[in-house]
Parts: structure tokens; sequence; C-alpha cells
């Protein structure tokens, strides 16, 4: 049996899925549902289905994120989207990172039917476990938009305490997920790109002769100004001082 999570914010929308489909002589079984995005990814680590039906248009969620964080972190689940958001662009967006179905409600029920014999037929067809699977052309796009979205995280919120997890949370990944990724895509840890993003502000802010280095360290999110010292002189080769110096 293939186990099926559905996500949707709508109540009748979800007891319609789980009661009207006839999951058991498709060889499926609902295992859980969730009525927003959070939770869905919640559920969906925990139960690892092979199928999901979502909605893109829920509160607090960023749709195309979400289906690019499963397809990159469970290249094997199969997704379709059942939503109301009528796009054109936005669908094509969901199709080319990896979605099976774009349904738009209401759906008929031979729509609904297709659509999950299409995602078995692609599961019984891969055959092997995920991990043993070569990541597909779906699945690498997947996984760039995560970076890029991670990365566009990481600029706007770098000057604060983030952290590895904060970053993962806002792109529906795994912290260890979101890790593997930024050194496959960027070649530098989470750690080390965070610095450069800091530092690049701090080069800015040094531009400022009334602006101490303690106050421009504190403003582009370091501790200590010891450690910002540290970090500048190992990405710029210099120290802060030093920068500025030969900026005059």
């Amino acid at each position: 049996m293939y186990k099926v999570v559905l996500v949707d914010d709508e109540h009748l929308i979800l007891e319609g899925l789980r009661r009207v489909m006839p999951w058991a002589s498709l060889g499926c079984a609902v295992v859980g549902t969730a009525s927003d995005g959070v939770s869905g990814m919640e559920l969906i680590r925990t139960a690892q289905p092979d199928i999901v039906f979502t909605d893109i248009r829920m509160p607090n969620m960023d749709g195309l994120t979400m289906i690019a964080a499963l397809k990159s972190e469970f290249p094997r689940m199969q997704v379709s989207v059942l939503t109301a958001f009528r796009d054109f662009d936005y669908a094509q967006r969901a199709i080319t990172l990896g979605v099976c179905r774009y349904l738009l409600k209401p759906s008929r029920m031979d729509e609904l039917n297709e659509a999950v014999r299409v995602m078995i037929d692609r599961l019984n067809e891969a055959g092997v476990p995920c991990a043993q699977q070569e990541e597909s052309a779906e699945e690498g796009e997947a996984s760039s938009f995560v970076v890029r979205a991670a990365l566009a995280y990481m600029q706007e919120h770098c000057t604060e305490r983030i952290t590895l997890n904060d970053v993962a949370n806002n792109v529906y990944v795994s912290q260890w997920h979101l890790s593997k990724l930024i050194n496959r895509h960027k070649g530098q840890s989470f750690l080390d790109l965070l610095a450069g993003m800091r530092i690049e502000r701090a080069k800015v802010l040094l531009r400022d002769p009334s602006m101490r280095v303690h106050a421009v360290a504190e403003a582009v999110g370091f501790s200590d100004v010891a450690h910002f010292s540290k970090s500048f002189k190992k990405i710029v080769g210099k120290t802060p001082g030093e920068y500025r110096a030969g900026l005059k």
C-alpha cells in the first residue's frame, strides 16, 4: 500500500479527498492530513508518504518553496497540487519543480483518479529506495530553487542572530538537508556564507569614519569584535582598521 498525505486549509476538501477517493482499491492509504504548510511538512517528515496532494495557497506558506523542498528532500515522493489559484506561469513553475499534476478546484473525480494513477505508475517505475535514485532534472531544479530561497532569506536577515535552523524552517527543509544543498551548490558551509554576507555589509559601514569598529561588528551580527576582526581578515585579507585606512 502506498502512503498518502493530504494538505489543505479547507476542511471540506480534506474530508472529501479522504472519504470519496477509492484509496484502498488504488492500493493506497491516507496516513494523515494537515491544514497548513508548516504542519504539513512536519507530518510528511514523520509519515514519509509516497504521495502528497497539497494546496499551494495557504496562510503563512510559500507554495513553490514548499514544493521545491518536498522534491529536493524526498525525490521519490510524488506530489500533485489541488488549488483554486489559476495562474499559468505559476503552474508551469510548479511543474518544472517536479509536480506531477496541477489540478484546479473544483476538480472532477476522473481528474483526481488520473492524477493518482500517474503518481502510482511513477512510483512503480522507480522501484528503488529514494537514497539510491540519481537526481533528475526536476529534482536538480528543486534543489536550486531551495538554495536560492535560502540565500535570499540569509541576505535579508544576515545582520540578525540567525541559525541554520531558522533558514531551514523558512524554506521547509531539514537542517541536515539544507546544509548538504548549500555545500553542494555553493561549495561553502552555511557559516562561511553567512560570514561573507556580514563582511560585505561591514565593508559598506566602514566607509563611515565616525562609526567605530565594535559598532560595525555589532551592526552586522557579530557577537564580539575579536571574532569580527578575525573573520574580516580571513575573507578580505586585511583587518577592519587596515581596510578603513586604505579607503582614504
